[in-house]
């Protein structure tokens, strides 16, 4: 016998709830099927970038630690400013803290849909060196910065 606990855990692709599917201006749909099924550790979503969009904008992450696998397309992942192209079968994993940027670009004429699976840990600081911006989360605050307005003669020494 299931158990209605139970059902609450499985999930589909099609039937995601729409609080739990993001959607960009560009078109790409970000499908948040870990968290639709109670995935507290690990965030496994389904990326379906457009063709002529990117998956995000090109980023590192201080913490959080990801794996990437083509479910089907073609495209383009942009790894630490090499390009390398990729496609249905591809995957690969990103470490945490390694300072590994990366970005997906869809560069054919279909959607590239990609399985994306990550830790989710309570703190991370994401830095977007195109723009030289840090976004930092931490106790469920978001804060932006620019890396041309640290301060670099601060010090957390209290006898300074």
């Amino acid at each position: 016998m299931t158990n209605t606990t139970d059902m609450k855990r499985i999930g589909s692709m099609d039937t995601v709830a729409d609080e739990f599917i993001w959607k960009g201006a560009f078109g790409l749909i970000s499908k948040e099927l870990g968290k639709s099924v109670g995935s507290e550790q690990l965030y496994a979503n389904l990326d379906i970038v457009p063709p002529g969009a990117h998956s995000t904008k090109y980023h590192s992450h201080s913490r959080q630690e990801e794996f990437f696998f083509i479910l089907s397309g073609n495209g383009t992942l942009r790894l630490n400013d090499k390009e390398l192209q990729v496609g249905t079968g591809d995957f690969f994993a990103k470490p945490a803290g390694k300072g590994i940027t990366h970005t997906f670009y869809n560069s054919s004429s279909q959607n590239l849909l990609i399985l994306d699976v990550g830790t989710r840990p309570e703190e991370d600081t994401c830095y977007y060196p195109d723009e030289d911006m840090y976004l930092h989360r931490m106790n469920g605050i978001c804060q932006k910065y620019s890396g041309k307005t640290l301060d670099d003669d601060w010090s957390a020494n209290p006898d300074t």
